[in-house]
């Protein structure tokens, strides 16, 4: 757990203003279309898209790469930056879909807290459940918004016990839905004490706004039939006798998530949910490294690198890394060491994110995310310094739970593809394995899409087609151990071994039962299901 004591520094005011945030969600629960609205609220785009866009609607701005658009989903974890109010919001967007949750996990090591985002019918699904333990791993605060309550939704204290029970998290309601689907009016702003009115006609329009005294002001009944507000009044005394306070503290240790309920499509409920980004979201906060903790009140600029994004730019081949700013102020033009490398190097064109749009960064402070397009030089897990030899910790790389192997359907273009995979194996988008005996590669992923995925990139960026083949290996673990065990381990086992992209050593597995007989056989050596991305 970082420290995140009460006493700590204050940032200066361009850190302080800022919160950096990462949307998590099930498939489908509506998180890129709560990002859109974002960014219209942000003043970023002047008319929202739809995922799955018909005719003149707009596409959303945070799928680029072509196979988002065709299938309506993210693939791709992706950046923004832009301005609400005095605050400045970096938002990442995930892929909610679980074949690419590897991005996610490492792109929620680089954000300070969560915005969960459910279906008000469906609750809470597999795929958040996963991605909430994560951020219980490290302790990020979640802010929670109910989304679709303009459809047929589950009872309020349904959706709330559920939260509870199933993630073990205080819930307290920091707005109230009044009716749901068809009869779904608003909400009740129980932090303002306001009344939201829904405007079903204008999309793009920001609800409307009623100041009210309490909820027995008689203005209520001039907007509410009585048979509503007399619901609202009883569910609304009940919750605040039956749930927990809002406690800022407990949310910024993660043991409380405010709700919020709403209709992102309908642009509704989404204001009030990024006024409480702003109240109750963190500011940056310190970054866990070697040999000492990174704070962002430090003058001097460090960054880590969360993901690496290849051809973003189709018409350049072009790798652009995403840099989480975890201290200082940094401009543009700067002589930033690279740890791994010992290197100096120029940062003289980095950029700030609108999805695939992209502008000149002039500067950027801690919180900031920002893209250095460079042609291979920084990796996933990387940092740069002003000199001092730190590395960021905990950013995991995940053991595959699905192993093909590939060729290119041109043998003469075989060169071509072992490029090709190194660039995907460095971005993180799958593991690639060369085995000790025999020639080709070994492609690991987590889930079965990302197969589909590689295919139609290599083809797209390379103009190249390829053909996945079954291996007879299920999995993989990296081997650990002293040089001499290893040795002889690797000698009496050269059919099973494999080498990753940074040369460690890899023990391809067909049953659970090769893992066991390793563990017995050599209790010096330890296969592992994790590495942390090495630097």
């Amino acid at each position: 757990m970082l420290d995140r004591s009460q006493n700590a520094p204050d940032l200066p005011p361009e850190v302080a203003r800022r919160r950096t945030f990462a949307i998590i969600s099930h498939p489908d629960a509506g998180k890129t279309t709560l990002t859109e609205k974002f960014l219209l609220y942000g003043g970023a785009i002047q008319m929202a898209g739809q995922v799955r866009a018909k005719g003149e609607a707009r596409r959303t701005r945070s799928d680029f790469m072509k196979m988002e658009q065709d299938r309506g989903i993210s693939v791709s974890a992706s950046a923004m930056s832009f301005d609400f109010k005095t605050y400045r919001f970096n938002l990442v967007d995930t892929p909610g879909h679980s074949d690419f949750s590897e991005d996610t996990y490492r792109t929620l090591t680089a954000v300070d807290a969560a915005i969960m985002v459910i279906d008000g019918a469906k609750g809470v699904e597999s795929q958040t459940r996963k991605l909430f333990e994560v951020c219980r791993l490290r302790d990020l605060p979640i802010l929670t918004f109910c989304n679709k309550m303009d459809r047929e939704s589950r009872d309020t204290f349904d959706i709330v016990d559920e939260i509870q029970e199933n993630l073990a998290i205080d819930v307290t309601p920091a707005s109230w839905p009044i009716g749901m689907g068809r009869d779904f009016l608003g909400c009740y702003d129980l932090i303002n004490d306001r009344l939201e009115l829904m405007d079903r006609a204008d999309r793009n329009k920001v609800a409307e706004s009623i100041e009210i005294n309490g909820l027995d002001d008689p203005l209520l009944e001039q907007h509410i039939p009585a048979g509503q507000l007399e619901q609202l009044r009883e569910e609304v005394e009940m919750a605040r006798e039956l749930l927990p306070r809002l406690d800022p503290q407990a949310i910024m240790d993660g043991t409380m998530s405010p709700i919020w309920f709403g209709s992102a499509i309908n642009s509704f409920g989404v204001k009030e949910l990024m006024d409480g980004i702003a109240s109750y979201g963190p500011e940056p906060q310190p970054q866990s490294a070697q040999p000492r903790q990174i704070s962002p009140d430090e003058k001097k600029v460090t960054g880590f690198v969360f993901k690496v994004q290849a051809n973003m730019d189709p018409k350049h081949r072009d790798r652009v890394a995403f840099l989480r700013m975890a201290s200082g102020h940094f401009k543009r033009g700067m002589k930033l060491t690279h740890v791994r490398s010992k290197k100096p190097m120029a940062i003289s064109n980095p950029v700030m994110f609108l999805a695939s749009d992209r502008e000149l960064a002039e500067e950027a402070w801690a919180g900031d995310i920002i893209g250095i397009p460079n042609h291979g030089q920084l990796r996933i897990g990387d940092t740069l310094t002003e000199g001092e030899a730190l590395r960021v910790t905990g950013i995991p790389s995940f053991a595959p739970e699905l192993l093909q192997s590939v060729r290119a359907l041109d043998p003469l273009k075989a060169k071509h593809l072992d490029k090709a995979l190194m660039q995907f194996a460095e971005e993180g988008a799958a593991k690639i394995f060369k085995p000790m005996i025999g020639s080709g590669f070994i492609v690991g992923v987590v889930g079965a899409l990302q197969f589909e995925v590689l295919a139609s990139r290599i083809e797209l960026e390379y103009g190249l087609p390829v053909r996945f083949e079954g291996s007879q290996f299920t999995s993989a673990r990296w081997v650990l151990g002293p040089q001499a065990a290893l040795d002889k381990f690797i000698s009496t086992n050269k059919g099973h071994m494999a080498t990753d992209n940074d040369g460690d050593h890899v023990y391809l597995t067909r049953l659970q039962w090769d893992i066991d007989r390793i563990e017995r056989d050599y209790p010096e050596l330890t296969l592992s299901a994790t590495k942390e991305m090495m630097v």
